[in-house]
């Protein structure tokens, strides 16, 4: 079952059905099945909740300079928590700054990215550019009420989880990865939510590496499956 952590709760303005943004895009994955290292432990969970702190605090050492290890992550670490905390200020403000924290580190991506000839160049030009975009799309979608709107939770099906092994996507290192994550939200009394495309893993934490889409449709910001009420999380065997 998804692992949900639940956040503030608080109410605004209603929310739209779907997005204003030129190409957003709601998305449909197939279930695959992917093998997980020897060393890797999963465990069967069930769903809980836990009320957070608004606040966020910021790591003192860059995690992205250590080597990777093969731990799952679980949804439920004050770090992850912070992060989506930031996230969600980004999408309400329109801005990636306070965003940053949730996305995968440049660090982490230089190590990962092996088979590709710039690994910082396609962090800073194409994924933290794509994240800046869907940031907007999604502040769009909430529309006039985007300030008062408020995280409600955030669902990682991680039961889903699949382990990606180094030499696939020109990666020189393993990592897990979970498509269809939900961010629950509260505008006006009423309960939406849009996906996170896509979670990976470094050093036994979640990060995004997309946000509004993984294969896009064109060169504006995307916002991935935008629902009334939870939404749902399907599997998907992506890299």
């Amino acid at each position: 079952m998804a692992i949900v952590w639940a956040l503030l709760l608080s109410s605004s303005t209603p929310s739209a059905t779907g997005t204003s943004h030129p190409t957003a895009l709601a998305r449909t994955k197939t279930s695959t099945t992917a093998s997980i290292p020897a060393s890797t432990t999963t465990t069967t969970t069930t769903t809980t909740s836990t009320t957070v702190p608004p606040t966020t605090t910021s790591p003192t050492l860059d995690p992205g300079t250590l080597p990777q290890t093969t731990a799952l992550p679980p949804a439920s670490t004050p770090q992850f928590s912070a992060a989506m905390a930031g996230l969600w200020q980004g999408i309400v403000t329109d801005s990636v700054t306070p965003a940053l924290p949730a996305f995968f580190p440049e660090s982490a991506y230089v190590q990962l990215k092996t088979g590709i000839a710039s690994p910082a160049g396609d962090w800073q030009n194409r994924l933290v550019a794509d994240y800046a975009l869907d940031i907007g799309a999604a502040h769009d979608l909430l529309g006039a009420g985007a300030a008062s709107a408020s995280l409600v939770s955030v669902s990682v099906p991680e039961q889903y989880a699949h382990w990606i092994s180094p030499g696939v996507c020109a990666n020189g290192i393993g990592y897990f990865e979970v498509a269809n994550s939900r961010l629950v939200y509260s505008e006006g009394g009423q309960t939406s939510s849009i996906g996170i495309a896509s979670l990976i893993s470094w050093r036994g934490e979640w990060y995004v590496v997309h946000l509004g889409a993984i294969l896009r449709s064109g060169s504006g910001g995307e916002v991935d499956a935008p629902a009334i009420g939870p939404g749902y999380s399907a599997p998907s065997n992506t890299c």
